[in-house]
Protein backbone atom coordinates (compact mmCIF):
# COMPACT_ATOMS: atom_id res chain seq x y z
CA UNK A 1 0.00 0.00 0.00
CA UNK A 2 1.17 3.51 -0.48
CA UNK A 3 0.03 7.23 -0.30
CA UNK A 4 -1.74 8.56 -2.98
CA UNK A 5 0.95 10.59 -4.49
CA UNK A 6 -0.58 12.84 -6.80
CA UNK A 7 -4.01 11.03 -7.27
CA UNK A 8 -7.09 12.56 -6.23
CA UNK A 9 -9.11 10.72 -2.78
CA UNK A 10 -12.46 10.20 -4.41
CA UNK A 11 -14.25 10.97 -0.96
CA UNK A 12 -13.67 14.18 1.47
CA UNK A 13 -10.83 12.21 3.20
CA UNK A 14 -7.13 14.26 2.38
CA UNK A 15 -5.47 11.13 3.74
CA UNK A 16 -7.07 8.18 2.19
CA UNK A 17 -4.47 5.79 0.70
CA UNK A 18 -4.59 4.79 -2.60
CA UNK A 19 -3.10 1.10 -3.88
CA UNK A 20 -1.81 1.40 -7.03
CA UNK A 21 -1.87 -1.61 -9.82
CA UNK A 22 1.53 -2.84 -11.37
CA UNK A 23 2.43 -1.04 -14.76
CA UNK A 24 0.95 -2.69 -17.47
CA UNK A 25 -0.59 -2.06 -21.12
CA UNK A 26 -4.24 -0.24 -21.14
CA UNK A 27 -6.04 -3.46 -22.67
CA UNK A 28 -5.05 -7.03 -23.47
CA UNK A 29 -3.84 -7.80 -26.81
CA UNK A 30 -4.34 -9.93 -29.61
CA UNK A 31 -6.72 -12.77 -28.56
CA UNK A 32 -7.94 -12.28 -25.67
CA UNK A 33 -8.23 -14.48 -22.91
CA UNK A 34 -11.58 -15.89 -21.18
CA UNK A 35 -12.38 -15.83 -17.47
CA UNK A 36 -15.14 -17.40 -15.75
CA UNK A 37 -16.42 -15.28 -13.19
CA UNK A 38 -18.54 -17.68 -10.68
CA UNK A 39 -20.71 -15.47 -8.07
CA UNK A 40 -22.51 -12.71 -9.18
CA UNK A 41 -22.47 -10.84 -5.73
CA UNK A 42 -21.09 -7.67 -5.60
CA UNK A 43 -17.41 -9.22 -5.60
CA UNK A 44 -18.18 -11.09 -8.80
CA UNK A 45 -19.54 -7.77 -10.36
CA UNK A 46 -16.47 -5.73 -9.39
CA UNK A 47 -13.84 -8.46 -10.87
CA UNK A 48 -16.22 -8.65 -14.41
CA UNK A 49 -16.49 -5.05 -14.55
CA UNK A 50 -12.39 -4.65 -14.30
CA UNK A 51 -11.74 -7.43 -16.28
CA UNK A 52 -14.29 -6.21 -19.00
CA UNK A 53 -12.86 -3.09 -19.30
CA UNK A 54 -9.36 -4.68 -19.85
CA UNK A 55 -10.83 -6.51 -23.25
CA UNK A 56 -10.88 -9.55 -21.35
CA UNK A 57 -13.67 -12.16 -22.36
CA UNK A 58 -15.82 -12.32 -19.25
CA UNK A 59 -18.64 -15.32 -18.48
CA UNK A 60 -20.77 -14.55 -15.23
CA UNK A 61 -22.03 -17.08 -13.40
CA UNK A 62 -24.75 -16.70 -11.17
CA UNK A 63 -26.63 -19.24 -9.62
CA UNK A 64 -29.82 -16.89 -8.32
CA UNK A 65 -32.33 -15.74 -11.32
CA UNK A 66 -30.80 -11.88 -9.98
CA UNK A 67 -27.57 -10.11 -9.47
CA UNK A 68 -26.32 -8.74 -6.05
CA UNK A 69 -25.61 -11.35 -3.68
CA UNK A 70 -26.78 -10.57 -0.14
CA UNK A 71 -27.65 -7.02 -1.84
CA UNK A 72 -29.81 -8.36 -4.07
CA UNK A 73 -33.69 -7.77 -4.76
CA UNK A 74 -36.97 -9.60 -6.49
CA UNK A 75 -39.93 -8.93 -7.73
CA UNK A 76 -43.11 -10.41 -5.33
CA UNK A 77 -46.85 -9.35 -5.81
CA UNK A 78 -48.56 -7.84 -2.82
CA UNK A 79 -52.10 -9.72 -1.90
CA UNK A 80 -53.81 -7.26 -3.86
CA UNK A 81 -52.06 -7.66 -6.85
CA UNK A 82 -49.29 -4.74 -6.65
CA UNK A 83 -45.90 -6.32 -7.67
CA UNK A 84 -42.82 -4.72 -5.29
CA UNK A 85 -39.71 -5.82 -5.13
CA UNK A 86 -38.07 -8.22 -1.43
CA UNK A 87 -35.22 -7.74 -0.59
CA UNK A 88 -32.53 -9.36 2.27
CA UNK A 89 -32.46 -6.23 4.26
CA UNK A 90 -31.02 -3.17 4.89
CA UNK A 91 -27.31 -2.19 3.73
CA UNK A 92 -25.66 1.04 4.10
CA UNK A 93 -23.70 2.60 1.65
CA UNK A 94 -20.67 4.39 3.96
CA UNK A 95 -18.57 7.65 2.44
CA UNK A 96 -15.45 5.20 2.90
CA UNK A 97 -16.67 2.48 0.82
CA UNK A 98 -14.28 3.70 -2.05
CA UNK A 99 -14.32 1.12 -3.96
CA UNK A 100 -18.04 -0.03 -4.13
CA UNK A 101 -18.63 3.48 -4.60
CA UNK A 102 -15.81 3.39 -7.73
CA UNK A 103 -17.99 0.37 -8.69
CA UNK A 104 -21.39 1.80 -8.89
CA UNK A 105 -19.76 5.06 -10.97
CA UNK A 106 -19.51 3.01 -13.76
CA UNK A 107 -23.28 3.38 -14.67
CA UNK A 108 -23.70 6.69 -12.21
CA UNK A 109 -20.96 8.53 -11.91
CA UNK A 110 -22.29 11.72 -9.72
CA UNK A 111 -23.71 8.19 -7.79
CA UNK A 112 -27.29 9.98 -7.95
CA UNK A 113 -28.88 6.43 -7.18
CA UNK A 114 -27.71 7.40 -3.99
CA UNK A 115 -29.07 9.71 -0.92
CA UNK A 116 -28.17 10.66 2.32
CA UNK A 117 -29.80 9.87 5.65
CA UNK A 118 -29.70 13.16 8.25
CA UNK A 119 -28.59 10.37 11.15
CA UNK A 120 -27.64 6.83 12.23
CA UNK A 121 -29.61 6.96 15.28
CA UNK A 122 -29.17 4.04 17.73
CA UNK A 123 -32.32 3.97 20.52
CA UNK A 124 -31.37 1.34 23.49
CA UNK A 125 -34.99 -0.27 25.57
CA UNK A 126 -33.68 1.85 28.58
CA UNK A 127 -34.49 5.19 26.91
CA UNK A 128 -30.96 5.69 26.05
CA UNK A 129 -30.38 7.15 22.70
CA UNK A 130 -26.89 8.19 20.68
CA UNK A 131 -26.94 9.51 16.85
CA UNK A 132 -23.91 10.48 14.57
CA UNK A 133 -25.53 13.84 13.17
CA UNK A 134 -23.39 15.71 15.25
CA UNK A 135 -20.28 13.99 15.82
CA UNK A 136 -17.52 15.65 14.41
CA UNK A 137 -16.13 13.63 11.19
CA UNK A 138 -12.45 14.39 11.64
CA UNK A 139 -10.31 11.99 13.90
CA UNK A 140 -9.59 11.69 17.05
CA UNK A 141 -12.43 14.31 17.28
CA UNK A 142 -15.16 12.06 15.84
CA UNK A 143 -14.79 9.61 18.93
CA UNK A 144 -13.78 12.19 21.36
CA UNK A 145 -17.12 13.78 20.32
CA UNK A 146 -18.89 10.94 20.45
CA UNK A 147 -18.52 10.47 24.11
CA UNK A 148 -18.85 13.92 24.69
CA UNK A 149 -22.45 13.79 23.40
CA UNK A 150 -23.53 10.48 24.52
CA UNK A 151 -25.83 9.57 27.15
CA UNK A 152 -24.45 6.59 28.07
CA UNK A 153 -21.09 7.80 28.69
CA UNK A 154 -21.43 9.28 32.47
CA UNK A 155 -18.32 10.94 34.40
CA UNK A 156 -18.38 8.05 37.25
CA UNK A 157 -18.54 5.04 33.70
CA UNK A 158 -15.31 7.84 32.16
CA UNK A 159 -13.60 7.07 35.40
CA UNK A 160 -14.00 3.37 35.67
CA UNK A 161 -12.62 2.87 32.48
CA UNK A 162 -9.24 1.45 31.52
CA UNK A 163 -7.91 3.43 28.82
CA UNK A 164 -4.86 1.74 28.40
CA UNK A 165 -6.68 -1.45 27.36
CA UNK A 166 -8.28 0.88 24.55
CA UNK A 167 -4.56 1.38 23.01
CA UNK A 168 -4.86 -0.99 20.19
CA UNK A 169 -7.74 0.84 18.41
CA UNK A 170 -5.13 3.58 18.48
CA UNK A 171 -2.50 2.17 16.15
CA UNK A 172 -4.42 -0.45 13.90
CA UNK A 173 -2.99 -1.75 10.92
CA UNK A 174 -4.82 -4.75 9.20
CA UNK A 175 -2.20 -7.22 9.92
CA UNK A 176 -1.46 -6.18 13.28
CA UNK A 177 -4.19 -5.88 14.82
CA UNK A 178 -4.96 -9.51 13.64
CA UNK A 179 -1.94 -10.97 14.79
CA UNK A 180 -2.86 -9.09 18.44
CA UNK A 181 -6.76 -9.59 18.46
CA UNK A 182 -8.14 -12.40 16.62
CA UNK A 183 -7.46 -15.06 19.69
CA UNK A 184 -9.77 -12.53 21.85
CA UNK A 185 -13.46 -12.26 21.13
CA UNK A 186 -15.52 -8.90 20.69
CA UNK A 187 -17.11 -9.55 24.30
CA UNK A 188 -14.04 -9.78 26.39
CA UNK A 189 -12.22 -7.55 25.01
CA UNK A 190 -14.77 -4.87 25.78
CA UNK A 191 -14.70 -6.50 29.48
CA UNK A 192 -11.15 -6.02 29.53
CA UNK A 193 -11.43 -2.18 28.50
CA UNK A 194 -14.45 -1.56 31.12
CA UNK A 195 -17.01 -0.36 28.64
CA UNK A 196 -19.77 0.93 30.36
CA UNK A 197 -22.95 -1.48 29.64
CA UNK A 198 -25.09 1.24 27.88
CA UNK A 199 -22.50 2.40 25.50
CA UNK A 200 -21.44 -1.23 24.74
CA UNK A 201 -24.80 -1.78 24.16
CA UNK A 202 -25.01 1.14 21.34
CA UNK A 203 -21.43 1.95 20.48
CA UNK A 204 -20.22 -1.49 19.60
CA UNK A 205 -22.41 -4.23 20.45
CA UNK A 206 -25.03 -2.52 17.23
CA UNK A 207 -21.85 -2.54 15.15
CA UNK A 208 -20.89 -5.87 15.57
CA UNK A 209 -23.69 -7.22 15.16
CA UNK A 210 -24.00 -6.16 11.75
CA UNK A 211 -21.34 -8.94 11.30
CA UNK A 212 -24.45 -11.20 11.66
CA UNK A 213 -22.76 -12.36 15.14
CA UNK A 214 -23.23 -12.42 18.58
CA UNK A 215 -20.36 -10.62 20.07
CA UNK A 216 -19.13 -13.19 22.33
CA UNK A 217 -18.10 -15.24 18.52
CA UNK A 218 -16.66 -12.59 16.58
CA UNK A 219 -13.25 -12.04 16.72
CA UNK A 220 -12.25 -8.52 18.03
CA UNK A 221 -9.61 -7.92 15.60
CA UNK A 222 -12.81 -7.73 13.48
CA UNK A 223 -14.23 -4.98 15.79
CA UNK A 224 -11.17 -3.05 16.36
CA UNK A 225 -10.88 -3.05 12.73
CA UNK A 226 -14.57 -2.06 12.48
CA UNK A 227 -13.60 0.83 14.86
CA UNK A 228 -10.85 1.91 12.80
CA UNK A 229 -12.54 2.00 9.71
CA UNK A 230 -15.74 4.21 10.57
CA UNK A 231 -14.16 6.00 13.67
CA UNK A 232 -10.23 6.80 14.00
CA UNK A 233 -8.80 5.29 10.48
CA UNK A 234 -11.46 7.99 8.33
CA UNK A 235 -12.65 11.57 8.11
CA UNK A 236 -15.98 10.21 5.87
CA UNK A 237 -18.01 9.96 9.28
CA UNK A 238 -20.52 7.70 10.12
CA UNK A 239 -23.38 8.40 7.81
CA UNK A 240 -24.33 7.18 4.79
CA UNK A 241 -26.42 6.63 1.51
CA UNK A 242 -28.59 4.18 0.76
CA UNK A 243 -30.40 3.84 -2.62
CA UNK A 244 -33.09 5.82 -4.22
CA UNK A 245 -35.22 2.59 -5.47
CA UNK A 246 -34.55 -1.18 -4.83
CA UNK A 247 -31.78 -2.58 -5.53
CA UNK A 248 -32.09 -4.14 -8.61
CA UNK A 249 -33.40 -0.61 -10.20
CA UNK A 250 -31.19 1.19 -8.64
CA UNK A 251 -27.63 -0.73 -8.57
CA UNK A 252 -27.59 -3.76 -10.42
CA UNK A 253 -29.86 -3.65 -13.77
CA UNK A 254 -27.64 -0.71 -14.44
CA UNK A 255 -24.46 -2.48 -14.09
CA UNK A 256 -25.73 -5.50 -15.72
CA UNK A 257 -25.94 -3.57 -18.69
CA UNK A 258 -22.46 -1.68 -18.62
CA UNK A 259 -21.04 -5.39 -18.44
CA UNK A 260 -23.23 -6.38 -21.73
CA UNK A 261 -21.99 -3.58 -23.70
CA UNK A 262 -18.67 -4.49 -22.76
CA UNK A 263 -19.35 -8.13 -24.49
CA UNK A 264 -19.65 -9.94 -20.83
CA UNK A 265 -21.91 -12.65 -20.82
CA UNK A 266 -24.10 -12.48 -17.81
CA UNK A 267 -25.71 -15.98 -16.98
CA UNK A 268 -28.11 -16.14 -14.26
CA UNK A 269 -29.88 -19.31 -12.85
CA UNK A 270 -27.02 -21.19 -13.72
CA UNK A 271 -25.12 -22.49 -11.04
CA UNK A 272 -21.73 -24.05 -11.25
CA UNK A 273 -21.16 -27.66 -10.38
CA UNK A 274 -17.67 -28.24 -10.68
CA UNK A 275 -14.35 -26.88 -11.96
CA UNK A 276 -11.66 -29.05 -13.40
CA UNK A 277 -8.74 -28.81 -14.85
CA UNK A 278 -8.50 -27.94 -18.44
CA UNK A 279 -6.54 -30.74 -21.02
CA UNK A 280 -4.47 -27.92 -21.89
CA UNK A 281 -4.10 -25.65 -19.05
CA UNK A 282 -6.54 -23.41 -17.72
CA UNK A 283 -9.82 -24.91 -16.32
CA UNK A 284 -13.31 -26.35 -17.38
CA UNK A 285 -16.26 -24.91 -15.28
CA UNK A 286 -18.95 -27.31 -15.56
CA UNK A 287 -22.93 -26.68 -15.03
CA UNK A 288 -26.27 -27.66 -15.97
CA UNK A 289 -25.30 -27.03 -19.87
CA UNK A 290 -21.59 -29.17 -19.62
CA UNK A 291 -18.34 -28.08 -19.06
CA UNK A 292 -16.54 -25.05 -20.66
CA UNK A 293 -12.70 -23.89 -20.87
CA UNK A 294 -11.90 -20.46 -20.07
CA UNK A 295 -8.38 -19.18 -19.24
CA UNK A 296 -8.61 -18.72 -15.55
CA UNK A 297 -11.64 -18.85 -12.65
CA UNK A 298 -12.50 -16.02 -10.16
CA UNK A 299 -14.88 -17.86 -7.33
CA UNK A 300 -17.04 -14.95 -6.18
CA UNK A 301 -19.01 -17.10 -3.94
CA UNK A 302 -20.11 -17.04 -0.05
CA UNK A 303 -18.96 -19.36 2.38
CA UNK A 304 -21.12 -22.31 2.12
CA UNK A 305 -21.23 -22.04 -2.00
CA UNK A 306 -17.18 -21.39 -1.63
CA UNK A 307 -16.76 -24.50 0.36
CA UNK A 308 -19.42 -26.94 -1.75
CA UNK A 309 -17.70 -26.11 -5.22
CA UNK A 310 -14.23 -26.66 -3.95
CA UNK A 311 -16.08 -30.07 -2.22
CA UNK A 312 -17.26 -30.95 -5.65
CA UNK A 313 -14.08 -30.21 -7.58
CA UNK A 314 -10.85 -32.37 -6.16
CA UNK A 315 -8.95 -30.94 -8.87
CA UNK A 316 -8.69 -27.24 -7.30
CA UNK A 317 -5.95 -25.79 -5.05
CA UNK A 318 -3.57 -28.00 -2.83
CA UNK A 319 -4.67 -30.48 0.75
CA UNK A 320 -3.71 -27.43 2.74
CA UNK A 321 -5.74 -24.61 0.81
CA UNK A 322 -8.87 -27.22 0.69
CA UNK A 323 -8.77 -27.73 4.48
CA UNK A 324 -8.79 -24.39 5.25
CA UNK A 325 -11.86 -23.42 2.85
CA UNK A 326 -13.55 -26.74 4.31
CA UNK A 327 -13.12 -24.87 7.85
CA UNK A 328 -14.86 -21.59 7.09
CA UNK A 329 -18.33 -21.27 9.00
CA UNK A 330 -21.25 -19.76 8.54
CA UNK A 331 -22.71 -16.82 10.79
CA UNK A 332 -25.83 -17.29 12.65
CA UNK A 333 -29.22 -17.07 10.48
CA UNK A 334 -30.81 -13.75 10.19
CA UNK A 335 -34.35 -12.72 10.19
CA UNK A 336 -35.47 -9.95 7.75
CA UNK A 337 -39.42 -8.89 7.90
CA UNK A 338 -41.12 -6.54 5.47
CA UNK A 339 -44.62 -5.44 6.19
CA UNK A 340 -47.19 -2.72 4.72
CA UNK A 341 -48.84 -1.21 7.04
CA UNK A 342 -52.57 0.22 6.45
CA UNK A 343 -51.14 3.51 8.20
CA UNK A 344 -47.82 5.62 8.39
CA UNK A 345 -45.25 5.76 11.58
CA UNK A 346 -45.36 8.76 13.56
CA UNK A 347 -43.90 11.39 11.39
CA UNK A 348 -40.68 11.37 13.57
CA UNK A 349 -39.61 8.11 13.12
CA UNK A 350 -36.19 8.23 11.38
CA UNK A 351 -35.34 6.22 7.95
CA UNK A 352 -33.39 3.70 9.94
CA UNK A 353 -33.22 3.15 13.63
CA UNK A 354 -30.33 0.89 15.39
CA UNK A 355 -31.60 -0.94 18.16
CA UNK A 356 -30.82 -3.07 21.45
CA UNK A 357 -32.05 -4.31 24.12
CA UNK A 358 -35.54 -5.47 22.28
CA UNK A 359 -34.52 -9.16 21.70
CA UNK A 360 -33.38 -10.24 18.76
CA UNK A 361 -34.74 -7.01 16.93
CA UNK A 362 -31.25 -5.04 15.63
CA UNK A 363 -32.88 -2.26 13.65
CA UNK A 364 -35.93 -0.79 12.11
CA UNK A 365 -35.99 0.81 8.44
CA UNK A 366 -39.28 2.88 7.17
CA UNK A 367 -38.33 2.04 3.91
CA UNK A 368 -41.30 4.82 2.42
CA UNK A 369 -38.72 7.43 4.06
CA UNK A 370 -36.26 6.81 1.14
CA UNK A 371 -37.16 3.87 -0.97
CA UNK A 372 -39.21 5.04 -4.17
CA UNK A 373 -40.98 2.25 -4.77
CA UNK A 374 -42.21 1.96 -1.02
CA UNK A 375 -42.77 5.66 -1.24
CA UNK A 376 -45.22 5.82 -3.56
CA UNK A 377 -46.80 2.63 -2.24
CA UNK A 378 -47.27 4.86 0.86
CA UNK A 379 -48.40 7.66 -0.95
CA UNK A 380 -51.29 5.93 -2.76
CA UNK A 381 -52.08 3.56 0.40
CA UNK A 382 -52.02 6.10 3.19
CA UNK A 383 -49.76 3.69 4.86
CA UNK A 384 -46.49 2.98 5.36
CA UNK A 385 -43.08 -0.29 4.96
CA UNK A 386 -41.29 -1.19 7.77
CA UNK A 387 -38.19 -3.44 7.53
CA UNK A 388 -37.40 -5.46 10.51
CA UNK A 389 -33.85 -7.12 10.83
CA UNK A 390 -32.75 -9.51 13.09
CA UNK A 391 -28.94 -10.08 12.30
CA UNK A 392 -28.05 -13.40 14.76
CA UNK A 393 -30.84 -15.70 15.09
CA UNK A 394 -30.19 -18.84 17.57
CA UNK A 395 -29.96 -21.74 15.39
CA UNK A 396 -32.72 -23.11 17.15
CA UNK A 397 -35.40 -20.44 17.16
CA UNK A 398 -38.07 -21.30 15.84
CA UNK A 399 -39.50 -19.78 12.67
CA UNK A 400 -42.95 -18.41 13.47
CA UNK A 401 -41.86 -17.69 16.95
CA UNK A 402 -39.27 -15.36 15.86
CA UNK A 403 -41.21 -13.66 12.97
CA UNK A 404 -43.73 -12.73 15.77
CA UNK A 405 -41.26 -11.63 18.17
CA UNK A 406 -39.63 -9.27 16.18
CA UNK A 407 -43.45 -7.59 15.18
CA UNK A 408 -44.04 -7.53 18.82
CA UNK A 409 -40.74 -5.68 19.41
CA UNK A 410 -41.43 -3.59 16.88
CA UNK A 411 -44.57 -2.39 18.40
CA UNK A 412 -42.30 -1.73 21.71
CA UNK A 413 -40.33 0.88 19.38
CA UNK A 414 -42.28 2.46 17.79
CA UNK A 415 -45.77 1.94 20.04
CA UNK A 416 -48.21 3.34 16.99
CA UNK A 417 -47.61 0.36 14.84
CA UNK A 418 -49.76 -1.50 17.56
CA UNK A 419 -52.98 -0.05 15.86
CA UNK A 420 -51.39 -0.71 12.54
CA UNK A 421 -53.37 -3.47 10.17
CA UNK A 422 -50.89 -5.24 8.33
CA UNK A 423 -51.45 -5.51 4.33
CA UNK A 424 -48.78 -8.01 3.64
CA UNK A 425 -45.55 -9.78 5.07
CA UNK A 426 -42.72 -11.01 4.22
CA UNK A 427 -40.13 -12.98 5.93
CA UNK A 428 -36.68 -14.03 4.93
CA UNK A 429 -34.42 -16.35 6.49
CA UNK A 430 -30.74 -16.55 5.40
CA UNK A 431 -27.93 -18.37 6.67
CA UNK A 432 -25.08 -17.58 4.28
CA UNK A 433 -23.05 -14.80 5.87
CA UNK A 434 -19.05 -15.28 6.54
CA UNK A 435 -18.50 -15.98 10.06
CA UNK A 436 -15.37 -14.14 11.81
CA UNK A 437 -14.50 -16.09 14.58
CA UNK A 438 -12.37 -16.28 17.28
CA UNK A 439 -8.59 -17.04 15.97
CA UNK A 440 -10.26 -17.80 12.66
CA UNK A 441 -8.03 -15.31 10.27
CA UNK A 442 -5.60 -17.73 9.94
CA UNK A 443 -8.21 -20.02 8.05
CA UNK A 444 -9.65 -17.51 5.54
CA UNK A 445 -8.64 -17.57 1.92
CA UNK A 446 -6.63 -14.60 0.38
CA UNK A 447 -7.16 -13.37 -3.12
CA UNK A 448 -4.53 -15.52 -4.07
CA UNK A 449 -4.26 -19.88 -4.51
CA UNK A 450 -1.62 -22.03 -4.98
CA UNK A 451 -3.31 -22.12 -8.34
CA UNK A 452 -2.00 -18.56 -10.10
CA UNK A 453 -4.92 -18.74 -12.36
CA UNK A 454 -7.82 -19.28 -9.74
CA UNK A 455 -8.91 -16.60 -7.61
CA UNK A 456 -11.25 -15.95 -5.02
CA UNK A 457 -13.11 -12.89 -3.98
CA UNK A 458 -16.10 -12.04 -1.38
CA UNK A 459 -16.78 -10.28 1.80
CA UNK A 460 -15.22 -13.52 3.34
CA UNK A 461 -11.61 -13.33 2.12
CA UNK A 462 -8.49 -11.82 3.52
CA UNK A 463 -7.48 -8.73 1.65
CA UNK A 464 -4.75 -7.43 3.73
CA UNK A 465 -6.22 -4.09 3.76
CA UNK A 466 -8.62 -2.09 5.91
CA UNK A 467 -12.27 -2.76 4.74
CA UNK A 468 -14.82 -4.70 5.99
CA UNK A 469 -18.33 -5.72 5.04
CA UNK A 470 -19.62 -4.98 0.89
CA UNK A 471 -16.18 -2.76 0.87
CA UNK A 472 -14.20 -5.92 1.65
CA UNK A 473 -16.28 -7.58 -1.20
CA UNK A 474 -16.02 -4.80 -4.23
CA UNK A 475 -12.74 -4.65 -3.05
CA UNK A 476 -11.51 -8.21 -3.12
CA UNK A 477 -13.13 -8.65 -6.36
CA UNK A 478 -10.88 -5.96 -8.08
CA UNK A 479 -7.69 -7.52 -6.59
CA UNK A 480 -8.85 -10.60 -8.12
CA UNK A 481 -9.36 -8.87 -11.58
CA UNK A 482 -5.64 -7.15 -11.05
CA UNK A 483 -4.21 -10.64 -9.79
CA UNK A 484 -5.29 -11.82 -13.07
CA UNK A 485 -4.71 -8.69 -15.39
CA UNK A 486 -0.67 -8.88 -14.15
CA UNK A 487 -0.45 -12.56 -15.38
CA UNK A 488 -1.36 -10.52 -19.28
CA UNK A 489 0.91 -7.83 -18.87
CA UNK A 490 -2.52 -5.54 -18.43
CA UNK A 491 -2.73 -2.76 -15.76
CA UNK A 492 -5.53 -2.99 -13.52
CA UNK A 493 -7.67 -0.75 -10.74
CA UNK A 494 -6.34 1.91 -8.70
CA UNK A 495 -8.06 0.58 -5.05
CA UNK A 496 -8.72 3.08 -2.23
CA UNK A 497 -9.16 3.05 1.56
CA UNK A 498 -8.77 4.45 4.86
CA UNK A 499 -5.48 4.50 6.27
CA UNK A 500 -4.01 1.17 7.09
CA UNK A 501 -2.42 3.06 10.49
CA UNK A 502 -3.66 5.29 13.58
CA UNK A 503 -3.97 8.75 11.74
CA UNK A 504 -2.06 10.45 14.88
CA UNK A 505 1.84 10.06 15.27
CA UNK A 506 1.02 10.87 18.97
CA UNK A 507 -1.35 8.65 19.65
CA UNK A 508 -0.12 5.80 18.17
CA UNK A 509 3.12 6.33 20.00
CA UNK A 510 1.11 5.78 23.22
CA UNK A 511 -0.23 2.55 21.99
CA UNK A 512 3.22 1.37 21.09
CA UNK A 513 5.02 3.12 24.58
CA UNK A 514 1.89 2.10 26.97
CA UNK A 515 -0.49 -0.49 25.07
CA UNK A 516 -0.55 -4.31 25.43
CA UNK A 517 3.04 -6.04 23.88
CA UNK A 518 2.51 -7.00 20.16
Amino acid sequence: MSRRGGARPPGRDRRAWAVPPRPGRQRVGGDPPSVAVVGGGIAGLAAAAVLAERGVRVVLHEREPVLGGRVSGWPIALPDGTPATMSRGFHAFFRQYYNLRGLLRRCDPALGMLTGLPDYPLQHRSGLRDGFRRVPRTPPLSALGFVALSPSFGLRDLLAMRPAAAFPLLDVSTRGVHERLDDVSAHDFLDTLGFPAAARHLAFEVFSRSFFADPRELSAAEMALMFHIYFLGSSEGLLFDVPREPFPEALWDPLAGHLTRLGTEVRTDTPVRSVRPGPSGGHLVVDDAGARPYDAVVLALDTGGLRGLVDRSPGLGDTAWRGRVARLRNAPPFLVSRLWLDRPVASGRPGFLGTSGYGSLDNVSVLCRWDGEAARWAARTGGSVVELHAYAVPATAVREVEEKRVVDQLHQVYPETRQARVLAARHEWRDDCPLFPVGGYRDRPTVRTPDPSVVVAGDLVRTGLPVALMERAATSGFLAANILLERWGVRGETLWTVPDRGRSALLRSLARRYGPPH
